[in-house]
């Protein structure tokens, strides 16, 4: 099934890009019609004349007029046929003597043999060769582009690090305390919230009135949220490493952890899933937070003494 689909569409693209040559080729041809050949063979006699011939995984006897003739994973046998135009894609073409290709031939993983008297007046052009070159090209131009998007992010990963290291240095140590003393409680909520807020997000979105805070949740409070999240973990990793080294985190505001952290956590995410693990962790610590801080306070029974625990963070 999926080896027809491929053959269908490459047939439709050949068409749709080779097709209007063919009624450009010669005012001597007539386009009469069309035949199609799937898994089986046609054949087309001296004096006969069709517009366009296409045959998939068939074989083509070919001794008339036709504009365009296209073989995919077939083979055309030609004999004292005028072409127009003639496209072979994973097949063969054997143009045999008294034939004349008044166009172009154009071969993808094709092959195109010449018999003595025939005649190609337009040029035998090999699209899979093309093709791989401008690959080639496209790839080379884009290794610039790419170094330069990936610095570019860098240095705004480690600029937001630092914003978020001098305004909100209280809220990312008590973010990390949770990290360090509820791996399991921050996973979970960074699961939790990876797949119900983008839920509620779709289901807000549906809604006429929610619609709008839908689209803004999903495309604009959840990347940001990612973001920090990230930005919390590498700060995080840059606070761990500083400790371990000098035996006591960087007092006050983290900064040179932020910058330490952002860049040996942008060097590990080439390596996979590390990047994802640290996002979740640290959006996960963010919404534990957040959770902490939204949630009511419990008030005491009567007559029962309460001390606030100290808070872990």
């Amino acid at each position: 099934m999926r080896r027809l689909f491929a053959i269908t569409t490459s047939v439709l693209i050949l068409l749709a890009l080779f097709a209007p040559a063919a009624f450009a080729a010669g005012p001597d041809l007539r386009h009469d019609g069309v035949l199609l050949a799937v898994n089986n063979d046609l054949s087309v006699a001296a004096g006969q004349q069709v517009d366009t011939v296409v045959v998939v995984s068939g074989d083509a006897t070919i001794a008339g007029n036709v504009g365009t003739v296209v073989v995919v994973n077939g083979t055309a046998t030609f004999s004292g046929a005028t072409i127009g135009t003639l496209v072979v894609a994973d097949g063969t073409a054997d143009l045999g003597a008294g034939t004349t290709v008044n166009g172009v031939v154009r071969t993808v993983r094709g092959t195109v043999t010449q018999q003595p008297g025939a005649v190609v007046n337009g040029t035998i052009q090999a699209l899979d060769t093309d093709l791989a070159a401008a690959t080639a090209t496209f790839a080379l131009l884009m290794i610039p582009v790419l170094i330069v998007l990936m610095v570019g992010f860098a240095l705004v990963s480690i600029i937001a690090a630092l914003g978020v290291a001098a305004f909100g240095a209280r809220q990312v140590r008590d973010v990390e305390a949770l990290i360090e003393t509820r791996p399991g409680h921050v996973l979970i909520a960074g699961i939790a919230g990876t797949i119900l807020l983008p839920v509620l997000s779709f289901l807000l979105m549906v809604t006429v009135i929610g619609a709008p805070i839908g689209f803004a949740l999903a495309f604009v409070v959840l990347p940001a949220l990612a973001f920090l999240g990230w930005l919390v973990a590498a700060i995080w990793v840059g606070d761990w490493m500083i400790a371990r080294s000098r035996g006591s985190r960087e007092p006050g505001r983290p900064y040179r952890a932020a910058i330490l952290g952002v860049i040996v956590l942008g060097v590990a995410g080439i390596l996979p899933f590390v990047s994802g693990i640290a996002t979740l962790f640290g959006f996960g610590a963010l919404l534990l937070a957040a959770w902490r801080m939204l949630r009511p306070e419990t008030t005491p029974a009567a007559g029962v003494a309460w001390t606030p625990a100290p808070f872990a963070g």
